[in-house]
């Protein structure tokens, strides 16, 4: 009897893995509802729209930081990548450092968004691949490599702007950041959607598709829970780490390219805390630090979450300073809470 008992136990629905599961969105849900009893103009539309916005950019980074961090690998250099890689597109955009703060239109304005968004993407491509495969080659951590190209980047970013902005650039860049698409297909409507909010979505969606319905998506898993026997099995190791660095560039860039045309201005001191911020987004939304566990729509409800814990606390005059600390706090709880869960969920 009471072998049958524990069968039971052990078939029935464990909590730990339940709350592994469902916990991002219950806390992200209860979020919303306690910001909305403190401030009734927290679920404005605008208001609603604002959060988007300010998720999208990060959000971006965040999915390629998830293929990352399933590996059990970290990278800590994007904030100043995408420095850099704004910077870069800037300066195509631009044609050249000269008039870096122009604000006109005219044929200064050098080879064009299409151009500004290549290089852009081009560039996190190639920082991406150069730090996998220091990785993997020269057998470096990856928090020491991602550490190194930090302060690399940062210093190329200030190399080529000479410190300064770089300002100024086509309605047509600008769309990317600061347009709307309608699906009323008609005039301006509650239809419209930000486009750094679609871009956003088409990039998690394909994420998603790709990691949970490709056997590279299985593979980044197998390499993150078990690199070794993934070896073993046939897996080129190597070659998968190198290029979930390459995809966390990729990601790097096309935020760079919208957030610049957002600002309308690239800054050299753009990115700075991003690092904190989509390593929080990735974690609080159930990707395990140590790999092998982790899904997209994890990570964007995590990026929900830490956008409307900002917007919240912003709304209730809590100043920017203390909001680091909140999100820094909450980092370290959950990956206490994460370990604490796994223990459980292996009990149960």
């Amino acid at each position: 009897m009471s072998a049958i008992a524990s069968d039971d136990v052990k078939q029935g629905p464990n909590m730990a893995r339940l709350i592994m599961r469902f916990g991002p969105l219950i806390f992200l849900i209860a979020l919303i509802i306690v910001f909305a009893l403190m401030n009734g103009k927290f679920l404005n539309p605008n208001n609603i729209l604002n959060i988007m916005r300010q998720i999208s950019i990060t959000g971006l980074i965040a999915l390629g930081m998830t293929f990352v961090i399933l590996t059990s690998g970290i990278d800590l250099s994007v904030g100043s990548m995408l420095a850099f890689c704004g910077m870069v597109s800037a300066v195509v955009a631009k044609g050249g450092t000269a008039n870096t703060l122009s604000l006109g239109t005219g044929a200064q304005q050098g080879y064009g968004w299409f151009a500004a968004l290549l290089a852009a993407v081009g560039v996190g491509l190639i920082a991406g691949f150069v730090q996998g495969t220091a990785i993997t080659r020269l057998k470096v951590p990856p928090f020491v490599v991602t550490l190194g190209g930090l302060t690399i980047f940062r210093g190329l970013t200030l190399t080529v702007s000479s410190g300064g902005p770089i300002s100024g650039f086509t309605p047509e860049m600008r769309w990317f950041g600061t347009g709307y698409i309608d699906w009323s297909f008609g005039t301006l409507s509650a239809y419209a959607l930000p486009v750094p909010v679609v871009i956003f979505a088409v990039a998690a969606i394909i994420c998603h598709i790709v990691l949970r319905y490709t056997r590279y998506g299985r593979a980044v898993y197998a390499v993150g829970g078990n690199a070794e026997a993934a070896r073993l099995s046939g897996l080129r190791v190597d070659r998968i780490l190198v290029s979930v660095y390459v995809i966390v560039g990729f990601f790097a860039g096309l935020a760079a390219f919208v957030l610049s045309a957002r600002l309308n201005s690239a800054e050299a001191v753009a990115g700075g805390g991003y690092e904190l911020t989509v390593i929080s987004a990735v974690v609080i939304g159930g990707t395990s630090l140590f790999g092998g566990v982790g899904s997209i729509s994890g990570t964007v409800i995590g990026a929900a979450l830490i956008g409307v814990l900002q917007n919240g606390l912003q709304f209730n005059n809590v100043s920017s300073y203390t909001q680091q600390v909140v999100i820094g706090l909450i980092l370290i709880l959950a990956v206490a809470f994460d370990r604490w869960l796994k223990s459980r969920a292996r009990l149960g």
